[in-house]
């Protein structure tokens, strides 16, 4: 393979996982994701906060909308710069009602966690479903 070519093919890559809609998905999918990222060779400390930022997406999935679900990552360079991207896609809210959290609340803090540890976070609804992503800036 010339060099040309493995540059191209190290420069972007990407991994699409399926989210069973069961609470056990989220301890599965989170390994399948650390062998993933141990496989980029990404920086100890950004494949740590990824892998959170991967649970705590892949619960909101499974504990508050309807399935499908999927989770994609991918990691891709740009104008000298290296990112990495989670998203999380399901059909949308089980439910309508959104919930302020109180303070002693066990759940309900992850989005402030997603926020605290991703360069880049949001969400985008479409005709699907509701698309949840994060983005890291990797050195």
């Amino acid at each position: 393979m010339s060099p040309q070519l493995e540059a191209v093919i190290q420069e972007v890559a990407e991994h699409v996982c399926p989210l069973p809609h069961i609470p056990e998905a989220v301890s599965v999918v989170r390994r399948r994701m650390r062998t993933v990222l141990a496989d980029w060779n990404l920086a100890p400390d950004l494949a740590e906060d990824a892998l959170i930022v991967i649970s705590e997406l892949i619960t909101n999935a499974v504990v508050h909308a309807l399935p499908p679900a999927a989770l994609r990552l991918s990691r891709g360079g740009a104008d000298g710069r290296s990112a990495l991207r989670v998203e999380v896609t399901d059909a949308g809210p089980a439910s309508a009602g959104w919930v302020p959290v109180q303070p002693g609340d066990e759940h309900g803090r992850g989005l402030g966690i997603v926020t605290a540890l991703a360069a880049e976070c949001g969400v985008r609804v479409h005709e699907g479903g509701v698309t949840r992503w994060a983005e890291f800036l990797a050195a």
